[in-house]
């Protein structure tokens, strides 16, 4: 995963608060925050940095307009008890928390972008600081929102509908989805006490981060080699994917037994952190949690589950992948946990992608969507939209930052040069160009695309990029690398996201039913999953329990019900690609009318529009032929090899 878009402004806990639109990027994982220094940043060539003067030309003009909307925000309580008055009244109090809530998310986007810069810099972190508090005074200011729209009533709303248009045109999707929450709002008093609560639940993740970012010793390892590494959040990555397999062993048994020192702790801040959203979905009469969060983008329940069943039906393909991988490194004995990371096709070569090379191939691949695409793509490539090459203290990760809806995307990448730089490159600059459609085609009120469209738009690309560098590798190695990379995707993406998911469900099950989770409950949990999702009962691949304590590792549990998205939008993608490749206009126009329609309506219904039902199997018996078919490319190449 490469990029997790995060509501600068989400519904508060109480999922019905006026959030009427947000769109803000942020890294796929937390990233460290080394103590503060005044050290400014390497120089740098500007080509390669981004410009955000177009943001806010000083950060003197950042504090000048954070004080204007600290002051606006101030007073939109007096719009209390105004709603119901007149269309025109309406109209008004919407219009004033919507301009508030416009330029706090652009503050947000300036202050983000500016502490990423460089993580030492004091002030850039204290100005984030204020950015979120100013969240923390709209929401309070706004608690009363929603009961009060709600006590006004629908028939009154389509009524004043009816009489200003303008109110229809820009808060129409917004005001009918405000009246979905009536069964799932309380009080004002409540809304207010629970808006004022949001730091008090943001807890679990917050003690997570200091713990698994800045707290935890991390243990060295002495390799073959005889170098002694240290394995860190930021090099297990690198060294579990080392080639020699009593190295990688070593790395794993090290990495997480230091994790298992943790368990009984980070056993209590997940369980705390189930146990919220189990309190929050209680407290607000949904029949259980899973139905509380998919409620959020009206997405049916049946979407979630069809998704864990069809994982599971695909296991078979899955379990053929592994064997393949098994047989390709060559390996005699059990297929363990830490054979899963190594590449399987090395080439004599390493690839090198600078970033002119990944802007050229950005637009021969896009090239199928059509000049529209293209053309956008020219605009931020030439207008200094993103900050790309790693330094010394810069934040490491990729994300894209669209929240600013008047104002281009920003893009944070560190581009190292590789292939997997250049699919980061490609997939960031999907969410740029999705951000770019949408911010055109729909009032700001409507720009808040959900995850459930935003990483179909990402991974499209990623498709469409692996099937143009295997049609255009040099040789077939290196054809057999890009499709063991198509595989890896499908793995990490869909079957890894999918586990996590059924992980997710479990222990929520498990607290709605008033069974008691811990550390070590939870360890078993995961293992069975492990254990189900790799085969083992089958013989394909030994888990080793000492490995089982992986999910202290995730942030992403602390983030709700969050991770299945990317699943679903891997089976969606695989489908787009496929008819944006062999399905000329028609194809092109479906895929480019889902990004321009941004949030003016549910996900599962975009996508029902371009042509997906996401609650059958259809989406997803794709996906799996897909990587069958992957394979069965792997084998005739490996077959005129002689192997």
């Amino acid at each position: 995963m490469k990029s997790l878009r995060l509501a600068a402004l989400a519904l508060t806990l109480s999922g019905s608060v006026a959030a009427l639109a947000f769109a803000a990027g942020k890294p796929s994982k937390p990233h460290p925050m080394p103590a503060p220094a005044a050290t400014a940043p390497a120089p740098v060539d500007p080509a390669y940095m981004w410009d955000l003067s177009d943001l806010y030309p000083s950060a003197e003009a950042w504090t000048a307009e954070r004080d204007r909307t600290k002051a606006l925000a101030e007073k939109l309580d007096s719009y209390k008890g105004t709603l119901g008055k007149s269309a025109k009244d309406l109209l008004a109090a919407m219009s004033a928390i919507s301009d508030v809530q416009r330029s706090a998310v652009r503050l947000s986007a300036y202050a983000g972008l500016k502490a990423d810069e460089d993580v030492r810099i004091a002030q850039n972190q204290e100005r984030q600081q204020l950015a979120s508090a100013l969240f923390t005074l709209f929401n309070e200011k706004t608690a009363w929102f929603t009961p009060e729209l709600l006590a006004v009533g629908a028939d009154k709303i389509k009524k004043f509908e009816t009489q200003e248009p303008e109110l229809a045109r820009r808060f129409g999707f917004q005001l009918d989805n405000q009246l979905r929450f009536a069964p799932h709002t309380l009080s004002p008093e409540t809304e207010a006490t629970l808006a004022s609560a949001g730091d008090v639940f943001s807890q679990p993740n917050a003690i997570y981060s200091v713990l698994a970012n800045g707290e935890v010793p991390f243990p060295t390892v002495k390799l073959s080699t005889g170098e002694t590494v240290t394995i860190g959040q930021g090099t297990y990555a690198k060294y579990r994917q080392l080639p020699n397999r009593a190295d990688r062993k070593a790395v794993f048994d090290t990495f997480w037994g230091m994790w298992k020192k943790y368990e009984g702790t980070l056993g209590a801040t997940l369980t705390t952190q189930v146990m919220q959203e189990v309190f929050n979905a209680k407290v607000r009469h949904y029949p259980n949690s899973l139905a509380a969060a998919t409620f959020a983008d009206n997405m049916p329940e049946a979407v979630y589950r069809q998704l864990v069943a069809q994982a599971n039906a695909g296991l078979p393909t899955f379990h053929r992948y592994l064997k393949l991988r098994k047989k390709l490194l060559g390996i005699t004995d059990n297929l363990a946990y830490y054979d899963i990371y190594p590449t399987m096709f090395k080439l004599e070569k390493p690839l090198h992608f600078s970033v002119a090379d990944s802007e050229r191939i950005g637009l021969d691949v896009t090239a199928a969507y059509g000049p529209e695409y293209v053309d956008r793509l020219k605009k931020g490539f030439a207008g200094r939209w993103m900050d790309v090459l790693p330094r010394e203290g810069k934040a490491g990760g990729a994300y894209m930052q669209g929240s600013a809806y008047d104002v281009h995307p920003y893009l944070h990448l560190n581009h190292n040069d590789d292939y997997n730089a250049l699919s980061t490159f490609v997939h960031e600059w999907g969410h740029a160009v999705h951000t770019l459609l949408t911010h055109e085609s729909q009032p700001y009120e409507n720009s808040n695309y959900s995850t459930f469209t935003a990483e179909t738009a990402s991974i499209t690309n990623e498709m469409l990029l692996n099937d143009y560098m295997v049609a255009h590798a040099q040789t077939d190695q290196e054809k057999l690398y890009y499709l063991g990379e198509l595989l890896e995707l499908l793995r990490a993406t869909f079957f890894r996201q999918t586990m996590f998911a059924e992980f997710q469900l479990a222990l929520h099950e498990e607290v709605e039913a008033g069974h008691a989770l811990s550390g070590k409950h939870i360890s078993e949990i995961y293992c069975g999953l492990l254990k189900k999702y790799h085969g083992e009962a089958s013989g394909v691949m030994t888990i080793d329990p000492a490995y089982c304590t992986e999910w202290e590792f995730i942030p992403h549990f602390y983030y709700g019900f969050y991770v299945w998205q990317y699943a679903t939008s891997m089976a969606g993608a695989a489908i787009f690609a496929e008819d944006i490749e062999h399905g000329g206009k028609a194809g092109q126009d479906r895929f480019i009318s889902l990004l321009k329609a941004g949030g003016s309506d549910y996900p599962y219904n975009l996508y029902k529009k371009a042509g997906l039902d996401m609650a059958t199997p259809a989406p997803y018996e794709a996906l799996i032929a897909r990587m069958n078919r992957t394979m069965d490319q792997i084998d005739a190449l490996e077959a005129k090899r002689g192997k």
